[in-house]
């Protein structure tokens, strides 16, 4: 059985990683969505939050019964060894996301030369969209409905107002 691991922060899920993630799904027997807990990047959403509005996006894909969202924290290697995997999926949107990459893939291989790293390259119309700028332009009051779900947009605007208050 193939097992591949695709990693990230998600905060918030965009429609980019909707697309690697149902990409993904269609070159593995089973798909870990591994949230990172990643507090040094101050995720504007708890771990948990993001796991449920991951795992609500999860459950809408036809895909979705063979697709698991899991929390994790530390080494992403141990993570990946720890649910089986022999595959860890990596998106790249841009060159200049290669270089970072392409290290942490060669880190990865020494650590454990049994999981291989896969590189998915953004779709078309995708490699512009990060959680980052979803979160910027949200947070000024722009429409940001072409890159996430209106479930997302929705968690987006509730947050936002939180913090106005």
């Amino acid at each position: 059985m193939r097992t591949a691991v695709y990693p990230g922060t998600f905060d918030p899920v965009t429609s980019g990683h909707i697309d690697i993630i149902r990409r993904a799904a269609r070159i593995c027997d089973r798909l870990i969505v591994g949230v990172a807990k990643n507090a040094g990047k101050g995720p504007l959403f708890s771990l948990t939050e993001r796991v449920d509005l991951l795992s609500s996006e999860v459950a809408a894909l036809p895909e979705g019964h063979r697709i698991t969202v899991v929390p994790f924290e530390g080494l992403l290697i141990n993570f990946a060894v720890e649910h089986g995997a022999n595959q860890i999926v990596r998106g790249l949107r841009a060159v200049s996301d290669f270089e970072y990459e392409f290290q942490m893939a060669g880190m990865n291989a020494k650590l454990n030369p049994a999981v291989e790293t896969v590189f998915l390259m953004a779709a078309d119309g995708q490699q512009f969209v990060s959680s980052r700028f979803v979160k910027e332009i949200g947070k000024l009051g722009g429409d940001i409905s072409r890159f996430v779900s209106p479930r997302i947009v929705e968690a987006l605007k509730t947050r936002f107002a939180e913090q106005a208050d």
